[in-house]
Parts: C-alpha cells; structure tokens; sequence
C-alpha cells in the first residue's frame, strides 16, 4: 500500500491540517479554502462514532477480518498521538483493540471526509500484542509504503512467549539471632498457568506449612534458635510455566474492590482517577488503559532514598518513583477508586536472555477485572521497555513464577507485627522484631 503524504509523522504532529488558499483539490474540483480544517478531536470522533455504530450492529463486539478469521473486538484505546490529517478530506487513525481472550490488536483506519461526516475507507491489522506485521517506510518521493516485518514472531526483550520450564532455588542465609525466631516464607503453588513440582526443603528449626485463607497462598511457617545463626535454608523446585493472557477464574471480583492498609480507598485516589478518565469513551477495558497509561505517564522507576519497595499507593503518588510494588500499588488503587476491581501477585521474572544463573530479585504485577475476565498487566516494565507497553497489557510472560498473591495477609501463628503486607522475601522477626533477610535466587533450564 502507498500513501502520498509529504511525512506521516509530521502530520502526527500537528493537530490542525494545513491548506494552501485557493489551491484545488483535483479530484473533486473543490478549492481548499471551501474545506474545513480537522483538528485530532474530529478524527478521534470520527473512528470512535464508526466503532461504536459497527459494534452496535455487531452485539456489542468490533468485526474485523484477519488470517482467515473474523474477530470480535473491543474497543480499548485511540492513539492520539498518531492521528493525523493525511490532506483535504484524508485522515489516519490508530487504534486499539482486544479480542475475548486479550489479544490487543493495533488497527491502522484510513478514513475520507468531514467533522460529523467520515467515511472509513480502509482498515488493517498493524500488531498483534505489540510485534508488527508491517511497518511504514517512507520513499525519497515521499510515498509511505508498508514493508513486511522481518520476523513478527521474534522473542520480545526479556519476555518468553508459550511456555517456560525451569529449576528454581530461593535460598538464604540465617543472620545472628541472639533470641528464638520465627519466620514466614511463601511456598509457590500451582494455579491455571504454573505448575510447581516441590523436590528439596532444607530447613533449620522446626517447620509447618500454612495455608492463608483469604487469597489461598501456602507459606511455610518456621520456628528458629539462637544455634540456628549463620545456617542455610534452600527451597528447590521445578516450574512448568504458561504465558499468561485474559483468563476467568472463580473469584469474587467485588473482594478486590476494597482497600488495603498500603493501597487505601479514598478521595484522592477518587479524584486522579476521575481526571485520568476525563473524556475517556467506553467501557471499563478503555478506563483500564487510560489509567494505565496514567501510571506510566506519571511514575519513574528510581530505586533511591527511602519509602519504595513497600507498595505504598500513597507515596507513590507523591513521590511519582518506585519500584514494581509501587507502581502496581498505585494502578490497583486507582482502579479500584474507578469501581474497577484490581489485585496484586508477587515472584520472580527469570531471564530470557539466558539458561541458568541467578535472578536479581523479586518482581510484581497486577491484574485488574473488566469484561468478565481477569487482564494481567506489568506496568513497571512496560514504563522500562515502551515498545512492549501493548503486550504487557493482558499479558504476563512465560518465564516467571508466582510466590504468593495478594495484601495483608493472615496467617496463624501470625507475625507480631501484624498482617504481612505482601510475601516474596522471608519475614523474619526475632525476640518479636523484625529483621531483613534477602534471598538469593537461581534457575535453570533443562
């Protein structure tokens, strides 16, 4: 396909066509100074007004014809940042689209006409959860041409796609203790997308597993001695991973509407998430993106000071930097301020790069509810890796595994200090107090 536009990007961005007086447009006859300026909005009405008609017509899902498919979408977003008046009469949009089972779909939409009255004249699928099928090249005529990507299906940065298969170790070193101890560990599980096979515990102490009955985690509950200084404590386990996408599960939705002690309910959540969403069209799936798109706009992943890595939601809003936990604490909390029912799950992300080494830390994500479905989402990493902003939204990869998930969580024998604000590292408290431990963790494939 050729378009004859002096730069697509340069009419990006500019928000008003440009038009020569009295100038012709041949094809019709008119005279430029007889055709109304269009401005992005009247493009994004445009689009909006021809998505919202077809899915009308179409119970409520998008049509669109792909691979030999026809596909039923929802609307999720407009790109204002690529609509763009292409000349008299020719506009371009992009746009965002998810199938049933949280496929997103970047659209490309040429459309003819005036405000209140364009036409759709041609629309292709671009991407497909952010790797393109073509991309735009622009010739020394000035023709923008579609050029086939090289390799759509190549491994994203850092993400592996399918499946995944790994040895884990999570493995600490016991510090002084000059009292007796206890200490709390989360003892990964299977659910729909992981399956964890236990081969090694290699506890000092006396031990028991728990089980945490509002989010259902297993956390392995151990009682130390003083002698227990200085020893080691390994967990060894293999993990059968899938990529996950959109999923149902038979949880109570309306349970992830309430607040946490470090993720609260209140005005000023109320207040952000109401100007994020302002003049934001659709359903609670767009309402996600936007506030998506909020949290990356405003936070920065900087690890410096102190009060991050606590998924504090409310020194993430005022501080705007973090790490996971905090950026993830301040989408759940704007989520569930939008009515939008939102949560919290916590592990590790094994590298891609590689087969077997260590594993920096632990990592975070969240998953918010819209359209009977649950959506995972990674917003820290799509901040750090733009272009993988699209499949991070409904999607979490294959070379992970979840600890524990969930905030506040009750357990008994219970730590003295309260409900655990969330569990990836052990939870150590000696003579009562807390004391920080971190672990080191390994993988390897097969």
């Amino acid at each position: 396909m050729n378009y004859k536009i002096t730069s697509l990007f340069t009419f990006v961005l500019a928000s008003v066509a440009f038009a020569t007086p009295a100038s012709t447009d041949e094809e019709n006859g008119t005279t430029l100074d007889t055709i109304p300026n269009v401005v992005t909005a009247d493009i994004k009405v445009g689009i909006e007004r021809h998505i919202e008609e077809l899915s009308a017509a179409n119970g409520g899902f998008f049509p669109i014809a792909f691979d030999g498919n026809q596909m039923k979408l929802k609307l999720v977003r407009v790109h204002m940042e690529y609509l763009a008046n292409l000349g008299p009469r020719r506009h371009f949009a992009c746009v965002d689209l998810a199938s049933e089972d949280g496929n997103v779909y970047d659209v490309d939409f040429f459309l003819e006409g005036d405000p209140g009255n364009m036409t759709v004249t041609e629309t292709t699928v671009h991407k497909l959860n952010g790797r393109p099928f073509y991309h735009w090249r622009e010739q020394e005529d000035g023709v923008w041409v579609h050029v086939e990507a090289d390799d759509a299906s190549r491994e994203l940065l850092g993400v592996k796609e399918g499946s995944d298969a790994f040895e884990f170790t999570y493995q600490a070193t016991l510090p002084t203790m000059a009292e007796p101890a206890k200490m709390w560990i989360p003892i990964p599980t299977d659910d729909q997308f992981q399956e964890i096979t236990m081969n090694r515990i290699e506890i000092p102490g006396e031990y028991q597993i728990l089980t945490e009955e509002k989010f259902g985690n297993q956390i392995l509950y151990v009682e130390l001695q003083p002698e227990d200084s200085g020893k080691i404590m390994v967990l060894h386990f293999d993990v059968k991973r899938q990529e996950k996408a959109v999923f149902v599960d038979d949880t109570k939705p309306e349970l992830y509407l309430l607040a946490e002690t470090m993720v609260p309910l209140n005005e000023k959540f109320k207040t952000i998430a109401r100007n994020a969403l302002k003049d934001k069209n659709g359903g609670d799936l767009v309402r996600a993106r936007a506030l998506y798109d909020h949290t990356i706009d405003s936070m920065k992943y900087a690890k410096f000071g102190s009060g991050w890595g606590q998924g504090n939601a409310n020194f993430a809003c005022d501080s705007a930097r973090g790490n996971c936990t905090d950026y993830h604490s301040y989408f759940i909390a704007l989520c569930r301020a939008s009515d939008i029912p939102a949560r919290f799950a916590i592990g590790a992300a094994v590298p891609s790069s590689r087969d077997d080494g260590g594993v920096s830390g632990y990592h975070c994500w969240a998953e918010f509810y819209a359209e009977g479905k649950w959506w995972p989402v990674d917003i820290s990493e799509a901040d750090k890796y733009a272009a993988l902003a699209t499949y991070y939204f409904g999607h979490n990869p294959a070379n992970r595994v979840e600890f524990s998930r969930g905030r506040d969580l009750i357990v008994e024998p219970g730590p003295e200090s309260g409900p655990i604000n969330f569990l990836a590292y052990p939870l150590l408290e000696v003579g009562g107090k807390p004391v920080k431990i971190k672990p080191q963790f390994g993988f390897k494939r097969g």
